[in-house]
């Protein structure tokens, strides 16, 4: 009798310590194909988040150097991760694994307070794999992964809020939804669905027009609106407040308007095609698991509140109607929590007591078996291809694997405080050269948008190349650095042309060989060759021999 607490306790420990056993797996098979490709070469988003975070350590304001139509938020992430970790690919990768393995953790606390330990399990185990899948390019750190970083415990605080009653917590609700919006502008949706929420719920309880509701919803206002305030009084003091408003809403306007609908429906159906041998089985479980959830009344609300956060999280992708991979991941957090919810609802359908639990087992035993088949079909990328022939898989027909080369040579033949300018869309060039742009366009997309400051960004980029006479030009020959538009004015390349041709010289010519490895060609031999005909970047060194007279008079 003596030991019968001791066993109790002991009973109780485990069964309130397994769950974060299989949390421990979770994160650690993500984190393993994460550091299994750590030096995995930056793609140019990760490139531009870089170098801005770069020269946020260096006390250079965003919106100064570099021009992006992207909230801080995600710049000021890589600066407070590089300082931890490194300014270098691995730092910025270990920055990711940060930030994913708090947001499968935060999953599982979401998942579990709407649908019990196994619904967070399998909420927690869903995020976790797809987030770090190619098809959702989850390899790479992505400002979505920072938005849903804030939006999750966001999200959690919301419940929690609602629960107790407590208007700080609603504050701090709304400060993490106002972060969110702070990491990338389609963040906006998780705000409005938390905002929406509770809304309904005062209409739901009769109180929409009482003067605790007011209060309630001030504070969660309040703090969703403070990071942006914060944000333009630091740009503001900063002295790029015009910049920055530029960019992030005027130019972002024109850039999130310019698809056409049947253009945009046309890269969805592309978009969810090219992942169904993928998601097949998520889906089956979706289309099994959401009708019993819809009809149990024990459900139902929280069937409508994930649904409802699901659908907010899709209008978040819309935005731009442009659908690319990773504006996907926004809708990672309400798909998993989809998954869990339709395992537990299953599990509630199958209530039978011959062999009861046999059968609570089998929806379990069918998510396994889904979440198996996911890593199965993504084994090459999680096992196999090096990090170098992930990013040539993954990313065919841009030079990210050859901006290393590019970067390595500058580095090493110039100053530190040289600068260099690159004629592409290619940020991760500065960020590895460890030198600062000539100019604050470092893409060139919007000078071959069909947009109204088209031609004045290029005029814009020329002159600031001109007033600075850069150490080095680099010229990126490669079409997706560029995205050329049958309409595309192209005055900046015959500047370029005659601008190189009369004050720099030939010194590299970086291209991929016959067996797809970078291959450089330098010197007098660069100089020689022909301008190859395939892709390729090129590199120029302003002339030594050049007279006084010569650079002064541009």
């Amino acid at each position: 009798m003596e030991n019968l607490p001791a066993t109790n306790s002991s009973r109780n420990s485990l069964a309130r310590f397994w769950p974060w056993l299989v949390v421990l797996v979770v994160l650690l098979f993500v984190g393993y194909v994460r550091v299994r490709l750590l030096e995995m070469p930056l793609e140019r988003d990760e490139g531009e988040y870089a170098y801005a975070g770069q020269l946020i350590l260096q006390g250079i304001p965003p919106y100064e150097l570099a021009y992006n139509m992207k909230l801080p938020g995600t710049y000021y992430a890589y600066a407070a991760g590089m300082a931890v970790f490194g300014e270098t690919i691995k730092g910025v990768h270990l920055t990711l694994i940060a930030a994913n393995s708090l947001t499968i953790i935060s999953m599982f606390l979401l998942g579990r307070k709407l649908f019990g330990v196994i619904g967070g399990l399998v909420t927690c185990a869903s995020y976790g794999i797809v987030s770090v899948s190619p098809s959702v390019v989850g390899l790479a750190a992505h400002a979505t992964h920072f938005v849903v970083l804030f939006a999750v415990p966001a999200t959690l605080l919301l419940l929690k809020a609602c629960e107790t009653n407590r208007r700080g917590t609603l504050f701090f609700s709304g400060l993490l939804y106002g972060l969110a919006f702070l990491m990338k502008q389609q963040g906006v949706c998780f705000g409005f669905f938390g905002g929406s929420f509770l809304v309904w719920r005062a209409v739901q309880g009769g109180s929409v027009f009482s003067a605790d509701f007011v209060k309630k919803i001030s504070a969660f206002g309040i703090g969703m609106i403070l990071p942006f305030a914060l944000t333009c009084l630091v740009m503001a003091l900063s002295g790029v407040f015009s910049e920055f408003w530029f960019w992030t809403f005027t130019y972002a306007h024109s850039y999130a308007t310019a698809m056409p609908l049947p253009e945009g429906i046309h890269l969805l159906d592309v978009s969810v095609s090219s992942t169904f041998d993928l998601s097949i089985g998520f889906w089956i479980i979706m289309a099994v698991g959401l009708p019993c959830a819809l009809f149990s009344k024990s459900m139902r609300n929280r069937a409508v509140f994930v649904l409802f956060l699901y659908l907010c999280s899709f209008f978040g992708t819309c935005i731009g109607l442009y659908f690319r991979p990773h504006y996907f991941i926004l809708m990672l957090p309400a798909f998993a929590l989809i998954q869990g919810m339709a395992v537990v609802s299953m599990q509630q359908a199958l209530r039978f007591k011959l062999l009861e639990n046999v059968w609570k087992s089998l929806p379990v035993i069918l998510f396994a078996t889904v979440l198996a088949w996911v890593v199965f079909y993504q084994s090459l990328f999680f096992f196999q291809l090096s990090p170098v022939r992930v990013v040539q898989h993954l990313y065919s027909w841009n030079p990210f694997v050859e901006s290393l080369t590019v970067a390595k040579y500058i580095r090493e033949h110039s100053a530190q405080n040289a600068r260099i300018a690159v004629m592409g869309s290619e940020p991760q060039i500065y960020f590895y050269a460890q030198r600062r742009s000539a100019t604050g366009y470092i893409y060139t997309y919007s000078l071959m948008e069909s947009q109204p400051n088209a031609l004045k960004m290029q005029h814009e980029m020329m002159r600031e190349i001109e007033a600075v006479k850069p150490e080095y030009l680099v010229y990126v020959a490669y079409g997706f650095s560029w995205n050329f538009r049958p309409d595309s004015d192209h005055t900046i390349l015959r500047w370029f042309d005659e601008y190189a041709g009369r004050l720099y010289q030939k010194v590299g010519i970086v291209q991929l060989d016959s067996k797809g490895a970078t291959e450089g060609i330098w010197g007098e031999a660069a100089e020689k060759m022909p301008e190859p005909d395939g892709n390729h970047i090129a590199i120029y060194q302003l002339k030594s021999d050049l007279p006084t007279t010569a650079i002064k008079a541009n």
